[in-house]
């Protein structure tokens, strides 16, 4: 998304001399790394060395109903000041080499789930996560926010170790108010047994499907088959990337149910108003959608 954003929540700054890292995670309660990874690392020191908590922030952008216009929810995005870490994903890549991404995922969670207040958030996680043992700690502030937490795992990655990952979303899920999202569907690698497998609340679309659809009938056709697709599933959809009006109407005209872009609102804090373009009718709820 955009660097040039210019509200950002700010994580306090720890004072000046405390060893102390953010939140809960001290170095002491760092979870089990599983069996099936012990070559993995999870350094506090590590972290630190590769962030520290005065440089991340988090920005909001909405998720709209395309059908009515209204807000569905908001996603958090991370931004870190630092040049080098400013693309989040070279920010997860770098902290995946460091052996601390699960340590990352939770201070980003920290940061964002207190200010998303009573609203339903998106939050994206790395699929090395799901590995290291952070997201089922009882004490991650998913467990405790007042909206619905909707958790997004990028289809785009290949999940190794996947029946560990598999196993650490069943119990994630299983405790209630948590939904599955599975990110990126059409970019990079594209395994749709895995939606089957995940059985995903909600499928975003990648920004790679929706370039082209309001130009190309093909392209159209595609992605109202896989909205068909994510029905059948029991999954809504979200359309990411949305830039014009065209592309909106366009979207509508496939059943996608969400939509997330530049045209309804940039990312940033606090968290921005819907802008609904004026020449787009509000048509009926549910004219294109099913109950899923």
């Amino acid at each position: 998304m955009l660097a040039e954003d210019k509200h950002l929540a700010r994580v306090s700054s720890p004072q000046k001399g405390s060893i102390l890292p953010p939140r809960s995670n001290r170095l002491s309660d760092a979870p089990p790394r599983p069996e099936s990874n012990p070559s993995g690392r999870d350094s506090f020191f590590s972290f630190r060395r590769l962030v520290s908590p005065e440089d991340l922030s988090v920005v909001f952008q909405p998720i709209v109903d395309m059908q009515d216009g209204k807000l569905f929810a908001h996603e958090a995005l991370v931004r870190c000041s630092q040049p080098d870490l400013a693309n989040p994903l070279v920010l997860f890549e770098r902290a995946v080499e460091a052996g601390c991404v699960g340590r990352l995922g939770r201070m980003i969670r920290d940061i964002a789930v207190p200010l998303s207040g009573v609203r339903p958030v998106f939050i994206n996680v790395h699929p090395q996560e799901l590995q290291e043992g952070w997201l089922v700690r009882p004490d991650d502030p998913i467990y405790s926010h007042d909206a619905e937490i909707y958790l997004e795992v990028t289809e785009s990655v290949p999940l190794s170790h996947y029946a560990l990952c598999l196993s650490v979303l069943r119990e994630v899920r299983a405790r209630g108010g948590i939904q599955l999202v599975v990110d990126d569907l059409g970019a990079g690698y594209s395994n749709l047994k895995r939606i089957a497998d995940l059985e995903p609340q909600v499928v975003k679309l990648d920004r790679g499907l929706i370039l082209g659809v309001d130009r190309s009938k093909r392209q159209h056709q595609l992605v109202a088959s896989v909205v068909r697709l994510c029905n059948d599933l029991k999954a809504s959809v979200v359309a990411e990337g949305i830039e014009t009006e065209d592309e909106l109407s366009a979207l509508r005209d496939t059943g996608a149910h969400y939509g997330q872009g530049f045209l309804f609102a940039r990312p940033a804090y606090p968290m921005p108003p819907v802008t609904w373009p004026p020449s787009a009718p509000r048509p009926k709820l549910d004219k294109f959608r099913e109950d899923v």
